[in-house]
């Protein structure tokens, strides 16, 4: 009787396929975990599995090189990793304080994941600190360096029709499982641990609040990404800024609007003089995953990495829960509390923004990455194809 063990895809997947060598009946499919003195661990949907190298024949990209006559040396003992974030502990980063107590839990302090909001990099420079192997894991946003990161840019595009968290979670992982994003970010070195499902981004200004089009056409508002591409569709300039400078610039006059996520609003303080919000333009959101350094990933032992690969679900949990909870009610009394005049935009000007902006920005998209050998149009079906799932 043969025996086969699967596991779906995630977005840090190496998936193998294991055949027995004896007798052929068997076959096992997972995410490589380790190799250590020629056993696999592997991570399989009834849960992580040990076998010995010798009885089987290794299948798939991830695969070990058995016959190499060098190994990856793996770290020992007790482990601290630095990780690299901006701004202070808020919903942005929940996944990443949950994930860091989880996996103390699990390894009982064998693996320490150092949180440091802005000690180690700039918001900018984590991509490459990662790169250089400065700190071991970082959250980036894909906006902040298009150029850098160009295959998971598609999942900024303004207009995608992600409709609620759970879908950003679901297209970000298909996505980052593509064999050419897996290249791309491998340029740096790094791997994609998890993403950050935020919701979807909005407007939030001060002065006389537009009851037009043309009002946007006197603004300049920070947004990136797709969102940016949806603003200058308003008739606005968009800038591009770090989220700990957007304040000031707003203070300042320098800005009339800003498009963040909810709890950005209130973590970067953009509420102080805010006047008004569009409560339902829903444009789209930042991308801005959690990455590990490839090799230091590849360094840490079994058990530990283990650990951190088996708490991402978890920790993605409750960044949702938490942020439909606990953000969402916060940000509700905040407009409640600043009498912040939320807008609410009828159908069809919404239909029209979104049929000028979605079509003619995936295509310029499309195109552009084309150019730089990624397979655009299949990045961009996979998000659509993923959303008609979800």
């Amino acid at each position: 009787m043969s025996v086969a063990l699967s596991v779906p895809l995630q977005a840090n997947a190496q998936e193998i396929t294991l055949n027995s060598t004896s007798d052929a009946t068997m076959s096992i499919t997972g995410d490589l975990v380790s190799f250590t003195d020629g056993v696999y661990t592997i991570n399989t949907n009834f849960g992580m599995i040990n076998v010995r190298g010798s009885n089987f024949e290794c299948i798939g990209a991830a695969c070990p090189d058995v016959n190499a006559s060098t190994e990856v040396s793996v770290v020992t003992g007790p482990i601290v990793w630095d990780v690299s974030l901006w701004g202070s502990r808020r919903a942005f980063t929940e996944h990443v304080e949950k994930l860091a107590e989880l996996v103390d839990q699990k390894t009982g302090g064998q693996l320490t994941l150092n949180l440091s909001y802005g000690g180690l990099a700039p918001s900018r420079e984590n991509l490459d600190g990662i790169a250089a192997g400065d700190f071991e894991m970082a959250q980036i946003c894909a906006g902040y360096h298009p150029d850098k990161n160009p295959a998971i840019t598609v999942l900024e595009l303004p207009f995608l029709g992600v409709t609620s968290q759970e879908q950003e979670l679901a297209v970000s992982q298909s996505v980052y499982n593509h064999p050419a994003v897996v290249a791309d970010m491998a340029r740096w070195n790094a791997t994609i641990l998890m993403p950050t499902p935020q919701p979807q981004y909005n407007i939030l200004g001060v002065g006389s609040p537009p009851t037009s089009l043309a009002a946007f056409e006197t603004m300049t508002i920070r947004a990136t990404g797709g969102t940016g591409a949806a603003v200058e569709a308003l008739g606005a300039v968009s800038v591009n800024l770090p989220a700990p400078q957007v304040n000031e610039a707003l203070t300042r006059g320098e800005i009339n609007a800003v498009a963040f996520a909810p709890h950005a609003h209130m973590s970067f303080n953009t509420v102080e003089n805010a006047v008004w919000w569009t409560a339902n333009l829903n444009p789209g959101t930042a991308n801005c995953p959690i990455i590990v350094n490839s090799d230091a990933l590849e360094r840490l032992p079994a058990s530990s990495r283990i650990a951190l690969l088996s708490s991402v679900d978890d920790a993605l949990d409750h960044f949702i829960n938490n942020y439909n909870d606990t953000t969402m009610s916060a940000w509700e009394e905040t407009l409640a509390e600043r009498q912040i005049i939320q807008l609410t935009m009828g159908a069809d000007i919404l239909d029209a923004i979104s049929n000028e902006v979605a079509g003619p920005t995936a295509r310029a998209w499309i195109a552009e990455k084309n150019v730089l050998g990624l397979p655009s149009q299949e990045l961009y079906d996979l998000v659509s194809e993923t959303l008609r799932r979800n």
